[in-house]
């Protein structure tokens, strides 16, 4: 399980300003605000398109572009399962129809309790033991409806 901090934009605007030197720093501090409130609200959109003098039209097709960022908190526990071809070719489409029934919540979803949000991922690199999933930054390959179920209880706990 992951803990964030509650939003509050005089910390957000310390994330800004600590990594605004950075080469190409939209997607550095988009990272950063997300790893500290685990989410990025379009409060932040604002804030970073202003310290970066660029629109909020530019920062917004940033955050948009990369699916690993969220505009609202996730829930307690974070499951994404690999959605790429190698995975999908290994039975990944059945694994993620059954954590949706699992779960009640359809991918991109967070369980009403707040417990489980269940996120689609484009690729963990884990190919050669696909179909694989990734539970609160924890990598599993060779996922099975079995090895699911046990991920999805032990989210839920």
């Amino acid at each position: 399980m992951t803990s964030y901090e509650e939003w509050n934009a005089a910390r957000a605007a310390d994330i800004i300003a600590a990594n605004s030197h950075h080469e190409g720093p939209a997607v550095v501090i988009l990272h950063a605000l997300q790893e500290a409130f685990g989410y990025v609200p379009e409060a932040a959109i604002v804030m970073v398109a202003d310290a970066l003098n660029l629109s909020r039209a530019e920062v917004h097709g940033v955050f948009t572009f990369y699916h690993d960022f969220r505009p609202e908190p996730a829930g307690r526990h974070v499951l994404k399962l690999c959605r790429s071809e190698a995975c999908q070719s290994m039975g990944g489409d059945a694994l993620a129809a059954h954590a949706e029934k699992k779960l009640g919540v359809a991918l991109g979803q967070t369980t009403p309790d707040g417990r489980v949000t269940l996120e689609p991922i484009y690729c963990l690199g884990l190919c050669a033991t696909a179909p694989s999933a990734m539970l609160d930054g924890r990598v599993v390959g060779r996922l099975t409806e079995a090895r699911l179920d046990a991920l999805v209880a032990e989210a839920q706990q």
